[in-house]
């Protein structure tokens, strides 16, 4: 029977980290999808290398941490909970990943973990109150500094980088010898390959990261029922990979190219300010919302760009005009030709309809709240159901 259980659930986590790969794949490498930097193949091949290397290494520290600290009584995480947490968690990812949303992984996890310690008395509040405070924190921090240097200091970042996006990719695959290796594009400039480069760095990063925090939202709830940990590491990278090459594709386009279009300067500022937060919340402890704070990045670049203000010199008695919106300017001379994001000169501004599409923005930022609300409340649900029977 206890082998049942098991089999049963090591489909349930491959299940959950197919979705994990769909859903962080795409904050870690949308950047650099939409600058064309690399193909959806080469992201998911190495969101796969870089993911296992991070949940190999710092990964099962986190996988300890997430399957005892939360619980007063460890003891609560039996193979038939573990089984039933872990439905709930891929669930809910899998419905974000159907909708091209990537919905936070560590969010649903511990929504579902949380859900099982409120309905067992286990749950210890003082650890999950620190995690949500620090939850709600750092995409409000990614969102304003992304939003402040969009408005205020990207015009002087996109001059100092002068990255600009030729025709074609970044880089193509050379099969003229023995063993193919990428070279740069036939159109592509020395400081457009740097930049690809250092864009591709840092996705590889924030994979890495990934693999470290959230290996464990798939795996944790089995490892404290008994399962090993080696094998459940291995199984459950090999789940991330599968789901990084096929559903992964959905939300690769929804953060690359549909809420703002995304040219290689943006891109470096979201990928440095995302993955510097995420680095900064794993040195403290906290296991990191990484999808959330790459969204809101992103969102927060686009909002601030699409309201920067310019002062437009007006002779009215001698004086100048104040500092008008850009929304005023497109209304002005909508027949204006508008420039590519991020490639405008520092005195050109695009309409705010090109820079940021609140309808994208809306449905990204309610499935990131709606996913880990289901995996909370049905995990919570069916245990508070079940309690009388199984403790």
């Amino acid at each position: 029977m206890v082998e049942v259980l098991l089999l049963v659930g090591i489909v349930v986590a491959l299940f959950v980290g197919f979705n994990i790969g769909g859903a962080t794949t795409g904050p870690a490498f949308g950047p650099a999808v939409g600058a064309d930097a690399i193909s959806k193949t080469v992201a998911a091949g190495l969101m796969a290398v870089f993911f296992f290397v991070g949940a190999w290494t710092i990964g099962r520290r986190v996988v300890d941490t997430l399957g005892s600290e939360l619980f007063t009584d460890a003891t609560v995480l039996t193979m038939e909970s573990s089984i039933v947490v872990l439905f709930f968690i891929g669930g809910a990812l899998f419905l974000g990943n159907y909708y091209g949303v990537p919905a936070s992984t560590s969010m649903t996890a511990v929504g579902a973990l949380g859900g099982l310690g409120v309905a067992t008395g286990t749950l210890d509040w003082a650890v999950m109150g620190g995690i949500a405070i620090w939850w709600i924190v750092a995409p409000i921090v990614g969102f304003w500094i992304s939003g402040m240097i969009g408005r205020y200091l990207y015009p002087r970042i996109n001059e100092l980088v002068a990255i600009t996006t030729t025709e074609g990719a970044l880089f193509r695959i050379d099969h003229s010898g023995v063993i193919p290796r990428p070279v740069a594009g036939p159109n592509t400039t020395r400081r457009e390959v740097i930049g690809g480069v250092v864009v591709i760095a840092i996705g590889c990063l924030m994979a890495f990261s990934s693999g470290t925090s959230n290996i464990a939202n798939a795996i944790a709830p089995l490892v404290g029922a008994g399962a090993d940990i080696n094998m459940m590491i291995l199984l459950g990278c090999g789940a991330v990979a599968v789901g990084a090459f096929t559903i992964a594709r959905r939300t690769l386009d929804t953060l690359g190219n549909d809420i703002t279009d995304l040219p290689l300067t943006a891109a470096i500022v979201v990928a440095i300010i995302s993955s510097t937060i995420v680095i900064g919340l794993s040195i403290i402890g906290i296991p990191a919302s990484f999808v959330i704070i790459a969204t809101t990045s992103i969102v927060g670049l686009g909002w601030g760009r699409a309201t920067r203000t310019t002062a437009l010199p007006e002779v009215v008695r001698g004086e100048e005009s104040p500092n008008v919106s850009v929304g005023a300017l497109a209304a002005e001379d909508p027949g204006e030709e508008v420039p590519e994001i991020g490639e405008e000169e520092p005195a050109e501004i695009p309409s705010a309809a090109d820079l940021f599409d609140p309808a994208t923005t809306g449905r990204v930022i309610v499935m990131q709240n709606v996913v880990p609300l289901l995996s909370t409340i049905g995990a919570y649900g069916t245990f508070a159901l079940l309690f009388q029977f199984w403790w």
